[in-house]
């Protein structure tokens, strides 16, 4: 099992779990067969039904090459269409509840999809699949040629990403801010701030709490808590603030 990290735009570090060889190869061979039935069915309507080659067997080679294209063209396609309208997955991935996703935190884009797809000629066609095998099962990041030039990875859907995995909070609508200068901080300080304050909230550890609340303060350059305000109220105060201003900007 291959641990991924990935960095997200919010430099938040999150992990996955990398889809398995297993997992990959059987996504696969549902696409091969949903790609095959399409050869059969297309070949039944169009060969045996409404018996094409009637009237394209008049036409010179080259447009009979054009027309067998054609019909060919969502069989060759199949995975960049599917990967760019599904969010990087094919039916296969999908029923296996796997993902390419960009291992840089960003959204994978239609050009990594492409050069993931144009890289199948060399992962899967050549040796029929062995180098794409090999390559997944060396790699540290579980990626084929594909993967490696794209700058992707195929992960596990499993593990589900909730606001507390990020620096952002949950704000009103009408939310008013109480502290300006937490703009000093940065998206990092953010998170951290916000790591250790669920950490240290959660096992009540106030002595780490009060050491957190005065280095903000430091940073912010505060000099006293508002009246009433205790460190865990000040604390979370300060981080919907800094989204506050951070999102309004």
């Amino acid at each position: 099992m291959v641990e991924l990290q990935i960095n997200t735009t919010q430099n938040v570090n999150i992990n996955f779990t990398a889809a398995s060889v297993g997992e990959r190869l059987l996504a696969y061979l549902i696409d091969l067969i949903i790609k095959i039935a399409y050869l059969i069915v297309i070949y039944q309507i169009v060969f045996n039904i409404f018996n094409i080659n009637d009237w394209i067997e008049d036409m010179d080679q080259w447009s009979q090459i054009a027309i067998v294209l054609i019909f060919l063209l969502p069989f060759m396609f199949y995975s960049l269409a599917f990967e760019t309208i599904l969010d990087g997955q094919t039916i296969g991935k999908r029923i296996l509840k796997i993902k390419v996703v960009k291992i840089d935190g960003y959204q994978a884009t239609l050009a990594d999809y492409v050069i993931r797809w144009f890289l199948r000629i060399v992962d899967f066609n050549i040796m029929s699949g062995v180098i794409a095998l090999i390559a997944i099962v060396t790699s540290k990041k579980s990626q084929r040629l594909g993967d490696m030039t794209a700058g992707t990875s195929v992960i596990k859907l499993g593990d589900k990403i909730n606001i507390s995995h990020t620096i952002l909070e949950e704000l009103q609508s009408d939310y008013v801010p109480t502290y300006p200068n937490v703009i000093r901080l940065s998206d990092n300080d953010a998170r951290i701030i916000k790591d250790t304050f669920l950490t240290a909230k959660k096992s009540k550890d106030y002595p780490t709490l009060i050491k957190l609340r005065k280095k903000i303060m430091e940073v912010i350059e505060l000099k006293s808590l508002d009246t009433g305000s205790s460190d865990i109220q000040f604390i979370d105060t300060v981080l919907k603030d800094y989204n506050y201003y951070t999102q309004n900007m």
